[in-house]
């Protein structure tokens, strides 16, 4: 294989690895922030496990595919959630108060 090929395989893993980070089923995490105007919330998500595990993960902003999604949830209520990323854009695609 040569280094042209080997640089395009390791671009395409790369590539494929950063699409499928947001396309995982049901994520936890905290609501940090709610922005009902512009359908945006920022999630910091939770560690799974307890291994080494010291709060939360990093937060992040998505776009509410509806803004009807963000009406029963509130700052500090802790969610289940599935979300997508299109041209840069991080969409919530399931929303849910978790139990």
């Amino acid at each position: 294989m040569g280094t042209r090929q080997l640089i395009f395989a390791g671009a395409a893993a790369m590539g494929m690895l950063a699409s499928s980070a947001f396309a995982a089923d049901d994520m936890t995490g905290m609501v940090t922030r709610i922005d009902r105007l512009n359908s945006t919330i920022s999630i910091q998500q939770m560690q799974s496990g307890t291994v080494g595990a010291s709060g939360g993960g990093a937060v992040q902003e998505f776009k509410a595919k509806d803004a009807g999604m963000l009406e029963p949830v509130h700052v500090g209520d802790r969610v289940s959630y599935s979300a997508t990323e299109a041209g840069g854009t991080k969409t919530i695609t399931k929303l849910q108060k978790a139990k």
